[in-house]
Order: structure tokens, then sequence, then C-alpha cells
């Protein structure tokens, strides 16, 4: 008798959990049927997008390859060019920012300096202005400057992270005791030393994290560069399947269905993000542990 409350309270605990496992459900459902749609699409020429068949299910002819081709080779192979551009800004906005949210979060959470609260409260002020808020202004400092039109035009705006600064200032706090700074600087560590050797192996979740992000917003872009960029050459991929939904919407392609193509670029846009997270998901797993053992 004495196990009967244990027993009863196990079969209660599924009934507990039940609505939120459905709130589960139907989100993965959410986000999972778009992806699935472009993979399905992606599969189709024109007249099995638009004949009228089942838009969740592949049509009688699966022609990737044939798609691919066409995409890769369209109008002197652009895609490509494009991709390579997302992937520049992605590389260099992203690493750039995670260097910069990293040095100043840790000097926010470890220094003390004039002005440090003052800095730091701007710097969370920055939070609640939306990016799209700063283009136009961001646009006529760099227009006087004679950057526009040019790579630097797409990838300065993209070293401030105020997110990544806070977020490495947050983690740096708690991740960092400041008796291993005390120690490593007894040991005869400079600063720089300190930081690197020390700081920095405790703070790789925080420093992953950031690096994704910031290189995934460089990558998903799209009212900045539209902004900045009037050559299409140095358009980044979002930017220019834009390009491509206008021309197709015009229906002036010259003959050429872009539907077809533009579903398809955006299902290979999506894989070097994919690619990224997945080669990147180690690091959450084992940097705490690692760090703490240096």
């Amino acid at each position: 008798m004495a196990e009967h409350p244990n027993i009863s309270a196990g079969h209660r605990r599924p009934q507990r959990h039940l609505p939120l496992q459905i709130l589960l459900g139907f989100l993965v459902i959410y986000f999972l049927v778009p992806f699935w749609w472009v993979i399905v699409n992606s599969s189709k020429d024109a007249p099995g997008l638009f004949g009228g068949g089942n838009s969740l299910w592949f049509a009688d002819q699966i022609d990737y390859l044939g798609n691919l081709r066409q995409l890769f080779t369209h109008d002197g192979g652009i895609y490509v060019r494009w991709i390579l551009n997302s992937t520049l800004y992605a590389l260099a906005g992203g690493i750039g920012a995670t260097v910069l949210a990293v040095m100043a979060g840790y000097g926010f959470a470890k220094y003390r300096f004039a002005a440090r609260r003052f800095s730091f409260a701007v710097v969370l002020g920055a939070l609640m202005v939306p990016a799209t808020a700063l283009v136009i202004p961001t646009f006529i400092m760099f227009a006087k400057l004679g950057l526009t039109n040019t790579v630097w035009a797409v990838i300065l705006p993209s070293l401030l992270n105020p997110f990544g600064v806070y977020l490495m200032h947050v983690y740096a706090r708690d991740a960092v005791p400041d008796e291993i700074l005390d120690a490593a600087r007894v040991d005869g560590a400079g600063e720089m030393r300190t930081f690197l050797q020390v700081a920095l192996p405790l703070m790789r979740p925080a420093v992953v994290t950031v690096l994704l992000l910031s290189a995934v917003a460089s990558w998903n872009n799209y009212f900045l560069p539209l902004a900045m960029l009037s050559d299409n050459r140095l358009f980044p991929v979002t930017v220019g399947l834009g390009l491509w939904q206008g021309v197709a919407s015009a229906n002036n392609a010259g003959g050429t269905s872009l539907w077809s193509l533009i579903i398809l670029g955006s299902l290979v846009s999506v894989i070097p993000l994919i690619i990224a997270f997945f080669s990147l998901q180690r690091h959450w797993r084992g940097g705490l542990s690692v760090g703490g053992l240096r």
C-alpha cells in the first residue's frame, strides 16, 4: 500500500504535461510545414507548380537536378555570386560582431572605469531601437563618406550587436570568477593573456551563441543591403531572390519561369545555416566543462 501514492503520481504526471506536449506539437507543425512546402515544391517545374496539384506533395516528375542546374546557370550564374556575397557578409559581420561583443561584454563585467554604468545603459538603450529604424540614417552617413554600393556598407553596420554585448556581459559576470582572474594576475599573466587563456575558454558557449546569432542575422539581412546596394553583383542572396520575385511577379522573365528557381534558391540558401548550427552545436554541450577543466 505504501507504493500506491507513487504509482498514482506516476499516472498523473503524463496528464499534467499533456497540454504542453500538445502545444509543442502544434509549434513543430507550424514551423515544419513551410519548410516541407519548400522542399516539395523545389522539385517541381512551372507546370507542376501551377498545375493545380497538391502543393504539399511531390508531382509525378521530380527534377531536383534539372532545377539546380538551371538555378546555378541562370543569368550567367548570378545566384552563385549572391551565395558567395552572403557568405562574405555573414563571416565578416559575424566574426567582427562577436569579437567586439566579447571584448566589450568582458570589459563591462570585469573592469571598473569612469562612466561604466552610463555606457552600459546606452548599450541597453540600443537594444530597444529597431534595426530597420537605423537604416536610413546609416545610408545618409555612408553616402556622405562615399561607401554606399560597396561591401563595407553591409559589413560595417553588422559589426554593432548590442544584444551580443549584453549577453557576453551577463555570461562573463557569472561564468568567470574574479578569483581565477586574480590568481592568473598573481602568477604573472598580463591582462591579454588572462583574457585569452583563462576567461575566453570559460566563455566559449556564449561566444559560439553570439557568433551564430550574428552570422544568421547578417545572412538574413534584407533591408540594409537593399538600401545600400544598387549593383546586383553585390547583392546577398536575400535581396537577389527578392529581385527575381519582382521580375517573376511582373511576368517579364524572357520566357523563363523564375518561381521554381526562387523556391529552390530559398531552400539552398537555408542549407549553410543548418550546417553552421549543427557544426557549432557541440560547443554548447562541451564548452562549460572544457572551460572549467582548463
